[in-house]
């Protein structure tokens, strides 16, 4: 345990959002909800305008539509945000080289190995939160965050929470334990819905209520594991320490769609386009895949995943497309599918193909795996890649919006397609007259545009045919050092 206050945690404020008001200045100071806009879409963050009427992450669109009809309704923009991510990232490397982004819009530093000479009191770690906020706002154009630091990663994150938005906390050390004592036990890391629940038929509704309870006590109710941990944790005791090189565990792409996908050759031709994906992100990531996994939400959301592992390990898109086509080929999914992906695991940076086979398969071939999922949840797996399909209005849009929408590196039989047959709400575009802006709304064969940037101030507002030949999608600049973010958060 640390005896001075050396973890910072940073949060962006409701970063989504906050992007799409920098650069759309006619949404500055108004309600914005970003996320996915078809009849199964979710909320991935909403502004701090729409809050008041309860819209939140993960709410269902049609919800937040309900409570809140009168908000701008945006797609996500991930080149977008990705670029203002890699800003963030690079003023917080210049503080330590010890960085871990959580997220696109969060991140861990180690002020221990700062680059410049600390006293470790809360003035002068006040002063230097202070001074990454500014120079967060100057380098993304007025982003704000939120800053915590204190003794343990549990902590700073916790001080950054308490303080939103704009905040700055700081935990001095020996106050932890009476920080957290009168906070709900829902505060602590690990502690969900399940686990709250039985904690709460114990009477432990806070920390203190969790302080009191001893060891063996939770051990005995929640296993030694998570009774440990929790016990740990509720004395303020947390010896992670801050990584600056995250391994992923696993990549993975998903469809849902707006009405239950019937079509054997459709549902085949996403998963070969998703493998692709995948195939191209662990190529970019320089490793090598040894288990290729497809997932299957059938209407009732039950949950069927089917695996095959490898002797060795793969970055081919053809071996992955075609171990998920022969998994996709052993189901019956004449009921209708609500949400398909393929994912790769076992993860490695060492090559090893074809030791016994063609593909170097082992096994008995596909193993079953159902798990029920709750209703409700649709993109509940917020990674990078599930979310960037998650939110977007059907899967046959997906493709033809693949830059404007993820930011991602397409796959070459889309990566210079820049007219997309549908023109989500939000994404920038370029009109050879009139300059660039953004898609106000489109439909029944039209798009209507307002012509505004950033630096430009509210602007105009013109409708054009949808196969207008002078409006194309716009191209974003090339993104800095932004992070493979693990998880999207919405704060």
């Amino acid at each position: 345990m640390r005896t001075r206050p050396s973890i910072l945690h940073l949060d962006l404020d409701a970063f989504f959002a906050a992007v799409e008001q920098r650069d759309k200045p006619s949404l500055r100071g108004k309600p914005v909800i970003v996320g996915g806009l078809g009849q199964r879409g979710v909320v991935s963050t909403a502004s701090y305008e729409a809050r008041p009427f309860g819209v939140r992450s993960a709410m269902p669109m049609h919800e937040a539509r309900r409570r809140c009809p009168h908000a701008a309704f945006l797609s996500v923009r991930f080149g977008a945000y990705r670029i203002a991510s890699g800003h963030v990232m690079s003023a917080l490397r210049s503080v330590s080289p010890l960085v871990e982004p959580l997220s696109l819009d969060e991140a861990f530093v180690d002020l221990a190995a700062a680059t410049r000479e600390l006293a470790f009191t809360t003035d002068d770690l006040t002063d230097l939160a202070q001074e990454i906020k500014a120079e967060v706002a100057e380098r993304t154009g007025g982003l704000k965050a939120s800053i915590g630091i204190g003794t343990s990663k549990f902590i700073a994150k916790l001080a950054t929470e308490l303080d939103k938005p704009d905040g700055c906390r700081i935990v001095p050390h020996g106050t932890e334990v009476d920080l957290i004592a009168p906070l709900s036990v829902r505060v602590i890391p690990g502690v969900g819905p399940a686990t709250g629940e039985r904690l709460q038929r114990l009477g432990v509704r806070t920390v203190a209520d969790l302080q009191a309870m001893t060891l063996a006590e939770l051990t005995r109710e929640l296993g030694k594991a998570a009774g440990t941990n929790l016990h740990a944790l509720a004395f303020a005791r947390d010896d992670r320490h801050v990584e600056a090189e995250r391994e992923a565990k696993s990549i993975s792409v998903e469809d849902t769609f707006e009405h239950d996908e019937r079509d054997p050759a459709r549902l085949a031709e996403l998963v070969e386009r998703d493998a692709a994906e995948v195939a191209t992100r662990v190529r970019a990531g320089k490793l090598f895949a040894r288990t290729v996994t497809l997932k299957v939400r059938r209407p009732d959301f039950t949950t069927w995943t089917r695996s095959r592992t490898l002797d060795g390990a793969t970055d081919r898109t053809d071996v992955i497309a075609r171990i998920a086509r022969e998994l996709l080929a052993g189901l019956d999914l004449s009921e209708g599918v609500r949400l398909i992906g393929v994912g790769v695991s076992g993860l490695t940076r060492l090559a090893q193909e074809e030791l016994f086979g063609p593909d170097g398969l082992s096994g008995d071939g596909p193993s079953t795996t159902p798990s029920p999922a709750p209703p409700g949840r649709v993109g509940s797996q917020l990674s990078l890649h599930a979310e960037a399909n998650e939110i977007v209005p059907s899967a046959s849009t997906w493709s033809d919006n693949w830059e404007a929408t993820a930011g991602m590196e397409a796959p070459a039989d889309t990566r210079t397609r820049r007219r997309p047959s549908t023109w989500l709400p939000g994404v920038d575009v370029l009109h050879d007259e009139h300059g660039p802006g953004w898609v106000w709304g489109a439909g029944i064969g039209r798009v209507t545009v307002r012509f505004e940037t950033a630096e430009t101030g509210p602007g105009p507002v013109r409708t054009f045919r949808a196969d207008d030949s002078a409006l194309h999608l716009a191209d974003l600049p090339q993104a800095p050092d932004a992070p493979e973010a693990p998880g999207i958060t919405d704060s």
